[in-house]
């Protein structure tokens, strides 16, 4: 069976604050040891499995909020952490920039999927109708920005704290550094070969998302792990023997789950978890304007299944 999302929220510790320069700064709870949401398992070359539409995986959203349920307007920060990004064996940095570049306009249709989710809707909804702030389907890019992070190198095995952090440090580079820019922000912090963050791989996950408190606001961020480490067809239900398929449908997996559900998990839920947890057996090659990319299907309730396509 899949693992799915508990509840947690990781927090920055005081030290990775005072790192920051940030010395007076009080967290409300410690990072590492937290669970997270949308842990996508390990699993390789597995064959799809039936996809039928199960009542349990409708998803719900958790509050009626404004601001934090979803992301309407999203932009993606990659943030390849640490000089030993001087190695990219399997060219994760050039794949995933080249991924996001692509995952816009009338040529995605895995992304308008997204777009049936709101905010500013009764708790409980299922479905947004014309009510609420929807998600928008980029009309460009949604890579807002691309940095490696290459002055020091990276923790071999970062804690959660440690990823936090380099989330923070990161909205400082791209200057944004007040609530609303980070409204619509997230931040991949995606590790280099042969490093561990949050104890990959043995921890069995291939990535996780949360959201993290700093002087900025609330920031919602994914640590992303040198999936290719975990082998050919690692984290993928397809078994193409490219390095790279495992990545792609991992990180599809938590950016739409980071729309859907940015301040986690106040946003859209379900009894098999987020919208992508439902859907770890349904991986599918779409073709985009920047190539053919391993993206993972997503619940969608007005199909009342998993799909790839909107």
């Amino acid at each position: 069976m899949p693992i799915r999302p508990r509840s947690a929220v990781a927090l920055l510790g005081t030290a990775a604050l005072a790192a920051l320069g940030f010395a007076g700064a009080t967290p409300a709870s410690a990072g590492p040891a937290a669970t997270h949401f949308g842990v996508k398992p390990q699993h390789q070359g597995v064959l799809a499995a039936s996809t039928a539409a199960r009542s349990t995986s409708t998803l719900k959203v958790g509050s009626s909020a404004t601001q934090g349920v979803v992301s309407p307007t999203p932009k993606v920060y990659l943030v390849f952490w640490g000089s030993q990004w001087s190695k990219d064996p399997a060219g994760v940095a050039p794949d995933m920039q080249a991924m996001f570049r692509g995952l816009y306009g009338s040529q995605d249709t895995w992304g308008t999927i997204l777009s049936q989710y709101c905010e500013g809707v009764a708790k409980g909804t299922v479905t947004c109708g014309s009510s609420g702030t929807h998600v928008q389907h980029p009309t460009s890019s949604p890579l807002a920005g691309t940095w490696f992070d290459n002055s020091a190198a990276a923790p071999s095995s970062a804690t959660a704290s440690q990823i936090a952090a380099e989330a923070a440090k990161a909205a400082q580079h791209f200057g944004n550094t007040t609530q609303a820019p980070n409204l619509n922000a997230q931040y991949v912090v995606v590790s280099a070969t042969g490093t561990h963050p949050d104890g990959f791989p043995s921890s069995g996950f291939c990535a996780w998302h949360d959201k993290t408190s700093s002087p900025y606001g609330t920031l919602a961020y994914t640590n992303l792990p040198y999936v290719p480490d975990t082998g050919v067809d690692g984290c993928t239900t397809l078994s193409d023997g490219r390095a790279l398929s495992g990545i792609e449908s991992t990180e599809t997996h938590e950016y739409a789950e980071t729309v859907t559900d940015f301040w986690p998990s106040i946003g859209w839920n379900g009894g098999s978890g987020e919208i992508g947890d439902a859907c770890q057996n349904m991986d599918s090659f779409v073709k985009l304007s920047t190539g053919s990319f391993d993206l993972q299907g997503l619940w969608s309730n007005s199909a009342n299944a998993c799909v790839t396509k909107g």
